[in-house]
């Protein structure tokens, strides 16, 4: 899920397998991850020079196998095993800069996953006390974090809703699993007027919200839309709300849902250069959404996900309405302006990618739709509209998946 060159570190890595890996040098790996520094994480807004300079510090090479090295500064969460990933570098510095974290704070972590977020708070903090419900996984992080002398990190194994009573209370507290809502026990141990990050709602239409308690309760600022992988275990099991993967389709494709404050649009998330645009030559309804880049390379782009059960769905139908103008690039590249989605198994093991487009040069409002067949072994997928790091403009409206062939009974 990467591109051929290094430029489009966060572009590609949204599309397409890597098509030529750099070298394994500790040189090369460093000027790697600075790189995605400068044009990932600083370019997405994160501002914090802590953070940053932890991002350039801690090798996230470190924290893969070996199978996905090569992609482990590309911005993209990669597979670690019993169905976890790796975050993406800009979700850990942006929750990272998002706690505010100050040399003398106590952090608790709830899903210690590959350790690597851990190992970014680290030279942040005074303490990280870090839990992992999976023990194979966690047994792992903490060799690791051991091995490259996290001596600060204290990790787990144990169910991280309950938190780490005997180390409490907390100054911070940030959550990389997504429950429905943020668990008691993590409340009760978090300091007053400290600071929780977590992403809650439901499985695949979550929001990462800042939380600060204050009299014993959250005050709770939604931050922006996000998406986890599946939890493991009984807190996943007993979601009140879970999602039906029989029936795909994807959430607010018609964009008429009002913007929130913070100004992110409802159901899809990693938004870039975007506007919500209200016009009356909108194919459907008042709205839709217009990505612009003047910088090749530049991210623009949404993306959202959804539940499939290929076993039940056997094709699906994507469609939407699409008008564009000044799209202008070599169709040898990799990364183009196009709709694509994307299957994966329960481990996130990638099934494929199928899209429509690429769309290039100039066209009015138009309807594009394409069949797709779904992989039994489906589980989840991703869809994504945008630019791609292609300069020019696309506005698209209506984008709606339909399940065609369902199995039978």
């Amino acid at each position: 899920m990467t591109s051929h060159t290094i430029r489009f570190i966060s572009v590609s890595a949204l599309l397409f397998p890597p098509a030529v890996a750099f070298s394994q040098t500790t040189a090369q790996l460093r000027s790697a991850r600075h790189r995605m520094v400068e044009e990932v994480v600083i370019g997405a807004g994160v501002k914090d020079r802590r953070v940053l300079q932890s991002i350039r510090d801690t090798p996230r090479h470190e924290f893969v196998g070996s199978n996905f090295r090569k992609q482990a500064y590309f911005d993209m969460a990669l597979p670690i095993g019993f169905q976890q990933t790796i975050s993406s570098p800009f979700i850990v510095a942006y929750m990272t800069e998002s706690l505010d974290t100050q040399p003398t704070d106590k952090v608790l972590e709830i899903g210690t996953g590959s350790g690597y977020q851990a190992a970014v708070l680290s030279p942040l903090v005074k303490d990280v006390y870090t839990i992992e419900i999976v023990e194979e996984l966690g047994q792992k992080a903490a060799r690791t974090l051991k091995r490259l002398k996290y001596n600060n990190v204290h990790a787990k194994v144990g169910d991280g809703f309950k938190g780490w009573p005997e180390h409490a209370p907390f100054n911070k507290i940030i959550v990389t699993c997504s429950p429905e809502a943020p668990p008691q026990p993590l409340i009760d141990q978090l300091a007053d007027g400290g600071l929780m990050v977590i992403p809650a709602g439901r499985r695949y239409q979550q929001t990462l919200y800042l939380m600060r308690k204050k009299d014993g309760k959250l005050e709770a600022e939604a931050l922006r839309p996000t998406l986890f992988v599946p939890m493991t275990g009984r807190a996943e099991d007993l979601r009140r709300v879970k999602p039906d993967a029989t029936k795909p389709q994807a959430v607010n494709g018609d964009f008429e849902e009002e913007l929130p404050e913070n100004g992110f649009v409802p159901g899809w998330y990693y938004q870039r250069q975007l506007e919500w645009v209200a016009a009356e030559d909108a194919p459907q309804g008042e709205h839709y959404v217009k990505f612009a880049n003047q910088e090749e390379g530049r991210t623009a782009h949404l993306l959202q996900g959804i539940p499939i059960d290929g076993r039940a769905v056997k094709e699906v139908e994507v469609s939407a309405f699409v008008k564009y103008s000044d799209l202008f690039y070599s169709l040898q590249g990799e990364s183009f302006p196009s709709i694509v989605i994307t299957f994966y198994d329960a481990n996130r093991k990638d099934l494929g990618h199928n899209w429509i487009g690429p769309f290039r040069g100039k066209s009015d409002w138009k309807k594009v739709s394409k069949k797709f067949r779904v992989p039994p072994q489906a589980c989840e997928g991703l869809v994504r509209i945008g630019l791609f790091g292609v300069t020019g403009e696309i506005s698209l409206d209506a984008v709606q998946l339909k399940p065609l062939s369902l199995a039978r009974d």
